[in-house]
């Protein structure tokens, strides 16, 4: 059952990544090497596509940065886009080094000649340019206008911007407006999304630590894709940036909107539980992440909603006193002794997520397939 109707919007390829019109909504992340070692940025990105990642963005400092490029986008089993400030000349370095996309800040770029000059390049390779509004970067005759940061001040910067494309005749844009603060953020999405029809992409930015910045990210971007808004998104966390695509997704899952890998459900247990459950969850949860076919897997305490939950998921387990029950799909399996639940719960996983991708019940990345990826990296 559908419970969201997304925005409509026009649909652009970032690659071999749809994005916008009725794409699924798509999972990005960046790099946090210096892409100059081409290795070690190499690395972290097949990294982020093994954990999902469809999309990866990669910092373009300087020139030397820029010229890394070619053996990156080579390699890559990603579609690259490159971060670009201040230096437009990095741009036009970039589009020759052959990535799939920019992202363009329009508060510090530069000239109208040299954004017309990168628009030039982009059209003659056929790659998208992302608007990157940023509440911290605003223009300061934007911030004074409108009397401070607020969300008419960040869609008029995205707007002189797109006037400037689309004077162009160049409309391969997808456009983003972030803030650190949730509020300001929604507000500002919101309002640019019934103005325009190009693709969004959403994010917190500067969002914050693991924990924090993921609750943060779950607010903002998942209010906007409740509401239908959003077609690419990008959590921002200071840490592993492999945790920013597992939080994405995380989000996507809990809307349905996406259902790649395991959505495992455990209760918060309670004095009526019996078996050691919290560590039996975490266990389960870091031994089934490798799977990216649709399970939903249910870790239950006790006798209350254990079994009610357990016989819901496709596979789940509910606790007794010292045992729990095994379901799968509706049907009891097995009863396990507290030490041998987690990996019978493992093993049950695995057989059930190959039956359904033998039966082509699945989703893994929109982009390339895993050939490509070995193939990438000689492996």
């Amino acid at each position: 059952m559908e419970f969201i109707n997304r925005r409509k919007s026009r649909q652009i390829q970032v690659g071999r990544v749809a994005v916008g019109g009725d794409a699924p909504v798509s999972v990005q992340s960046m790099t946090n090497t210096d892409t100059r070692d081409v290795p070690s940025t190499l690395n972290q990105i097949k990294q982020l596509y093994m954990a999902g990642c469809e999309i990866v963005r990669v910092a373009v400092m300087d020139s030397e940065a820029a010229t890394s490029l070619a053996a990156i986008v080579a390699q890559s089993p990603l579609p690259v886009i490159a971060d670009i400030h201040f230096d437009y000349r990095l741009a036009l370095q970039s589009i020759a080094a052959g990535v799939h996309g920019l992202r363009l800040n329009p508060g510090n770029i530069g000239q109208k000649n040299q954004v017309r000059e990168i628009v030039s390049a982009a059209k003659e390779k056929s790659i998208p340019i992302r608007i990157g509004v940023n509440a911290g970067s605003l223009d300061k005759a934007l911030v004074q206008k409108y009397g401070g940061i607020t969300p008419q001040a960040m869609v008029e910067s995205a707007f002189r911007h797109l006037r400037l494309l689309e004077e162009c005749e160049y409309d391969q844009i997808k456009i983003s407006l972030k803030a650190s603060e949730v509020p300001l953020m929604i507000q500002a999405y919101r309002l640019l999304a019934g103005q325009v029809d190009y693709p969004l992409h959403l994010g917190v930015t500067e969002a914050g630590t693991v924990m924090r910045g993921a609750v943060k990210s779950a607010v903002g971007i998942g209010i906007l894709l409740a509401e239908g808004i959003g077609d690419t998104i990008r959590v921002s966390l200071t840490g592993d940036p492999i945790m920013e695509v597992g939080v994405g997704y995380d989000i996507l899952r809990s809307l349905g909107l996406r259902t790649r890998g395991v959505e495992m459900i455990s209760c918060p247990t309670c004095g009526r539980c019996q078996i050691d459950l919290i560590p039996i969850a975490e266990e389960v949860e870091k031994k089934l992440a490798h799977i990216t076919t649709p399970l939903r897997v249910a870790v239950m305490g006790c006798a209350v909603n254990g079994p009610g939950e357990a016989k819901g998921a496709d596979l789940g387990i509910a606790g007794g006193k010292g045992f729990a029950l095994l379901f799968r799909q509706g049907q009891v399996v097995a009863r396990l002794e507290q030490q041998d639940i987690i990996q019978a719960l493992v093993t049950e996983a695995e057989a059930l997520a190959r039956e359904r991708e033998e039966a082509g019940i699945l989703e893994g990345n929109q982009s390339i397939g895993p050939d490509i990826a070995r193939n990438s990296f000689g492996g």
